[in-house]
């Protein structure tokens, strides 16, 4: 066990400290993701009384296009600077690798979503304030960092890799925006705990399908 968990902390630290010297990452998914929230809730101009029952489509929609961007550079560096041939010379496994990215991309994605979630709440006025709604956001970050981080190690090995994310990522991810979107409109008040109860086990599931499907088609990729 530790053989793998070992791997997997120090590649979550190296993109850490990596991330911390830059920034560049951080700062840019949070700028757009503003410039999303804020476009939207004056597109719609829509009164306040309907503007909390948009908010969760408008909120995942946000999240949805800033993990893209987020995934982009998920293994860009790597790439052009010869980090991802060492890691894959490297005596660790391939689920260390891929559990080790994925670690990163959720830890930052969610960094991201918890400094926006009080901003959306204030423009779209909705409480933040919600257990449930944080629930909500762990789960379908972690399934958007295990589809994003499988996907990013595809695109980066094709020369229109900021086109081609979106097109593998966002059918395959469909679902757990929709059940996302729905399980914060449960979590919102807008349909009960049925709600939450029904959509909070299907991101769950989702997820662990995802670890395991996701870390098995990693380790093929990674070999081709």
């Amino acid at each position: 066990m530790s053989q793998l968990v070992k791997p997997v902390l120090v590649l979550v630290w190296k993109d850490i400290l990596l991330e911390w010297r830059s920034r560049e990452l951080v700062v840019s998914v949070l700028v757009f993701g503003l410039v999303v929230v804020v476009v939207f809730n004056f597109a719609l101009n829509v009164a306040p009384q309907r503007s909390a029952i948009l908010a969760p489509g408008i909120l995942w929609v946000a999240f949805a296009f800033a993990a893209t961007l987020a995934m982009n550079r998920a293994f860009v560096r790597e790439r052009e600077q010869g980090g991802l041939d060492g890691l894959l010379l490297a005596p660790i496994s391939r689920d260390a690798i891929f559990l080790g990215k994925a670690l990163s991309s959720f830890l930052f994605m969610l960094t991201i979503e918890m400094v926006l979630l009080p901003i959306f709440s204030i423009l779209l006025g909705f409480s933040a304030l919600s257990l449930a709604l944080i629930v909500t956001i762990v789960l379908a970050t972690l399934g958007f960092a295990l589809v994003g981080t499988l996907f990013s190690a595809i695109a980066v090995q094709t020369r229109s890799r900021e086109i081609m994310l979106p097109v593998l990522f966002f059918p395959v991810i469909l679902p757990v925006i929709i059940g996302a979107v729905e399980a914060t409109s449960a979590a919102l008040g807008f349909e009960g705990t049925v709600g939450l109860n029904r959509w909070l086990p299907l991101l769950g599931i989702f997820d662990a399908l995802f670890i395991v499907i996701c870390s098995w088609l990693f380790a093929v990729v990674v070999e081709e």
